[in-house]
């Protein structure tokens, strides 16, 4: 497969740019803490498991699977954090569909961490916008999937004040990051319902 076009996504608060081996040294230091708010989230700890994690997204890149984001704040041009658009669909339509490396049919906006000083500001609203904004204005996706480890109610909060709805869980989905096997809660957010979220993001940006 080839890759996907990897865009830089502007606004003003974030700016996601291209996931690279040049931003492992930032991931590093902003995955080190504080930690208590990962504790149901998939942050690497330490340079080898972040080397290991950065390579797995870019090898999902190449592979037209996945476009990773490191997370930069623009008030301090610093890295705080990385996010994804990945688990991509290709619909098989009776007269035939999109297949890679044209965009998919369907997405997940996940693999997102940021910085404990990030967490619960514009940052996290605006990449949701910007992401979103891509995928269903520029991909033309028919959904987009935000999932979360069924326990981790702040992430859930979060996701839901999107818009997004909850179609179910998924029990005994993936391993969980506390080392157990996780239920994961699953929501989406579908083309028809995009006008009505971008405008309620677009307004709480705007207060």
């Amino acid at each position: 497969m080839t890759a996907l076009p990897q865009p830089t996504l502007q606004g003003n608060h974030v700016r996601l740019v291209p996931l690279s081996l040049d931003h492992l040294d930032d991931l590093v230091r902003v995955a080190a803490g504080p930690r208590e708010t990962y504790r149901l989230t998939m942050v690497p700890e330490g340079a080898e498991a972040m080397r290991n994690y950065v390579r797995t997204a870019l090898a999902l890149r190449d592979a037209g699977a996945a476009v990773p984001f490191a997370t930069t704040r623009i008030a301090d041009g610093r890295i705080v954090g990385s996010t994804r658009l990945a688990n991509f669909e290709y619909w098989a339509w009776p007269g035939g569909g999109r297949a890679p490396p044209e965009p998919p049919d369907a997405v997940e906006i996940g693999w997102t961490w940021l910085a404990a000083d990030a967490q619960r500001t514009a940052i996290n609203t605006e990449a949701k916008l910007l992401m979103l904004g891509h995928a269903f204005e520029q991909w033309r996706v028919r959904r987009v999937n935000l999932r979360t480890d069924a326990r981790n109610a702040r992430s859930r909060t979060a996701i839901e004040r999107l818009g997004a709805k909850l179609d179910g869980i998924l029990r005994a989905h993936i391993p969980a990051s506390d080392g157990g096997v996780r239920d994961t809660a699953s929501y989406s957010i579908l083309a028809a319902e995009w006008p009505a979220v971008k405008e309620r993001l677009a307004g709480r940006l705007a207060r």
